[in-house]
């Protein structure tokens, strides 16, 4: 869905906001944050250039959540239950609620946004065999697994979904299927890879700008020709295309606030003899590189199942994105609501 942005011309009023911004994450976590300690004013002004362009648009970058959308595996069912109108008692009122099943983790599930703490790392490779030893583990800022998560029903200690700022910066569309693959979708096991990037790049209007520090990236892979609600195929969840282990280190050399794709994990999954070349630039007993080096390396946060396709149609390039996760104390991810505002470039 595409809403006719309301323009405003005094910029001044748009960047009012960012000191109100400013003030609402009060709360200072700053020792928590990666890439997200880059955002401010400077990121604030390059987004008023976005919002206040008389042409600007606001694409929705989320999909509906629907208990019959494509779900995740590892994140249990997704049933909401919609009560019945409830009368007020003495009052000519009726209130509506809807409540979630037990054991889903609603954070991982839809379009959502992944914290630091949602990946840490050992030491020793664990077989898959008896209990892993966590001892040696490890996340984002050295911080070890016990600062981090106290006990085993704890929350995160540290590094959870609400030390993440709001989210308001430029977004940069990297639009490799048009660029790259001449309008193909990617196939799983197929990887992103820097030299995808570049070329992308060199084709756009951002070839003179380049990516930003402070920028999102986002990656339009084609992999989202497999999402449907109801997903009646089930092809979504089972495999994807994602970003190569290079692209990511490259990435995160830029700077970047976070990476988004149109697939549901932002690494690779396929069968075994699926996986392309790149497979070898992963680190030996990384199974998710991307997840790995993003959030416990370089601090920049994944970003998972965005809907990509209107930006790409209407050539989207660069826009204000802003992406706001639930402050909820303690998770390891959060459902979101993105949403970027921009012009098309005309390419």
């Amino acid at each position: 869905m595409i809403f006719k942005f309301q323009k405003h011309k005094n910029k001044i009023l748009i960047l009012n906001v960012t000191f109100i911004i400013l003030s609402v994450s009060a709360d200072n976590f700053s020792d928590q944050r990666g890439m997200t300690n880059l955002l401010g004013i400077e990121t604030y002004q390059r987004c008023s250039e976005q919002m206040s362009h008389p042409n600007a648009k606001v694409y929705e970058l989320s999909y509906e959540r629907t208990s019959s959308m494509p779900l995740s595996p590892f994140a249990g069912e997704y049933k909401p239950k919609f009560l019945p109108e409830i009368p007020w008692a003495g009052s000519r009122q009726v209130f509506t609620m809807d409540v979630l099943n037990e054991n889903v983790n609603d954070g991982n599930q839809g379009t959502q946004m992944d914290a630091l703490g949602h990946f840490g790392y050992t030491d020793e490779i664990w077989s898959g065999e008896g209990e892993a030893d966590l001892s040696s583990l490890k996340y984002f800022g050295n911080l070890n697994g016990k600062e981090v998560k106290p006990t085993p029903e704890a929350p995160l200690n540290k590094l959870g979904i609400e030390t993440v700022p709001p989210i308001i910066t430029t977004a940069v569309l990297l639009d490799v299927r048009k660029h790259v693959f001449n309008g193909r979708a990617m196939k799983a096991g197929e990887y992103v890879t820097v030299q995808h990037i570049k070329e992308t790049l060199a084709k756009t209007s951002l070839k003179d700008r380049g990516i930003l520090a402070g920028d999102v990236v986002l990656i339009n892979t084609g992999w989202s020709d497999n999402y449907q609600d109801p997903d009646e195929l089930g092809i979504y969840y089972t495999k994807a295309p994602g970003v190569s282990y290079n692209l990511v280190k490259y990435l995160s050399d830029k700077s970047v606030v976070g990476v988004g794709l149109d697939t549901w994990g932002v690494d690779t999954f396929a069968e075994e003899s699926e996986y392309g070349p790149e497979r070898s630039q992963n680190p030996e007993g990384i199974a998710n590189p991307a997840h790995h080096y993003f959030l416990t390396q370089a601090g920049i946060h994944t970003l998972e199942n965005f809907k990509l396709k209107e930006l790409a149609d209407n050539n989207i390039e660069l826009s204000c994105v802003i992406i706001l996760p639930l402050l909820t104390k303690g998770s390891s991810a959060s459902p979101i609501r993105p949403v970027a505002i921009g012009i098309s470039s005309g390419n």
